[in-house]
């Protein structure tokens, strides 16, 4: 298969003559893209990140073939028994992964289990039974799925943290070798994005002591307009998802599903906002810092009549923090090299 390969910058620059006639019919009015994200509360646009590349790579396809293609190109240290870390959704979420497009890949994964943990808010999933009935509802009955903190929890340390030495997790994550994180990469309420970090960060950690670890709150009752955010949150994301990554070591893998993009979280459910930016495709890393930075340029490469309120969303929330805070514990690579597997 060729490959066409080009820095993050290059590839944005160009990015026009890349998409699909699909996607270029929805982005006929892209404006000279940015060469990366502004910095977090600004405007300004810097300059490309120097130094050794990450391989991130891209399809504009949003299907089974292709997902299955893109896992095929990071899948080396797959290992042993698998965890898949999907957000299965609140109860008829109209954003979430398609179930067949998941079954598809997930079969062809030996030894393999979807997983989650129960969540912190009071909602359709944030007790053992009412996760197990929203799941019945969503569809994903085609494999296991484990429920990670059913039967409690474990810490995992997080080496170089300064919020946390250790995090609350799912007891069950220590009984996999491998984890592949299917991401479905969209906004997110007090996130600004949730991508693969954020996935792993919340979507890890067990429903009560974890998750209330990772958003500072000392008392869940409170509105979450009362709950930390901005810097601290993204901080103390990217503190879990490193104890996941640490864990794991070279054996977890990352793809993010870039479709159906609402400001709003799979989370919301029903509730969520009616998407107003164009699907994009998917991408896939073995770097979950290079990941989640070359969605949110590809998010920023489009004019502002496209992401405008995906835009809104990130940035009023200082969401773009979430790479800083990554770069800063040492988690991957900011700098990328697109790898175009279509053509």
């Amino acid at each position: 298969m060729s490959e066409y390969k080009c820095s993050r910058g290059a590839f944005l620059k160009t990015m026009g003559g890349v998409m699909s006639a699909a996607v270029l019919s929805s982005l006929s009015g892209i404006a000279s893209a940015q060469t990366q994200a502004p910095v977090v509360g600004t405007k300004k646009v810097t300059s490309d990140f120097k130094g050794e590349k990450a391989k991130v790579f891209f399809t504009r396809h949003i299907d089974a073939e292709h997902l299955k293609k893109l896992y095929a190109l990071i899948n080396d240290e797959v290992k042993g028994k698998v965890a898949i870390k999907l957000h299965t959704g609140e109860q008829h979420g109209p954003n979430i992964l398609p179930r067949e497009m998941v079954k598809d890949f997930q079969q062809t994964i030996p030894n393999s289990t979807i997983v989650e943990t129960n969540t912190l808010y009071h909602g359709d999933r944030d007790t053992t039974e009412k996760h197990r009935k929203t799941l019945e509802v969503n569809g994903w009955t085609f494999c296991p799925v484990d429920i990670m903190d059913e039967d409690g929890t474990v810490m995992l340390p997080v080496k170089g943290g300064k919020h946390f030495k250790e995090v609350s997790m799912g007891k069950n994550i220590v009984n996999y070798d491998s984890m592949v994180v299917l991401t479905h990469f969209k906004g997110h309420a007090m996130g600004g994005f949730g991508g693969s970090m954020k996935n792993i960060a919340i979507g890890c950690a067990d429903g009560k002591i974890g998750k209330a670890q990772v958003h500072a709150v000392k008392d869940v009752n409170a509105p979450w307009d009362q709950w930390p955010g901005k810097e601290t949150l993204m901080e103390t994301m990217a503190e879990s998802a490193k104890a996941v990554c640490d864990h794991f070591g070279k054996h977890i893998v990352f793809i993010n599903v870039m479709r159906r993009m609402s400001v709003d979280c799979d989370c919301a459910g029903l509730a969520a906002a009616e998407p107003t930016i164009p699907d994009i495709g998917m991408v896939a890393s073995t770097d979950v810092l290079a990941i989640d930075q070359a969605c949110v340029d590809l998010v920023y490469s489009l004019g502002k009549d496209k992401n405008h309120d995906l835009v809104e969303r990130i940035e009023s929330r200082h969401g773009l923090h979430q790479l800083t805070a990554m770069r800063e514990l040492g988690m991957g690579k900011a700098n990328y090299e697109l790898v175009d597997i279509d053509v």
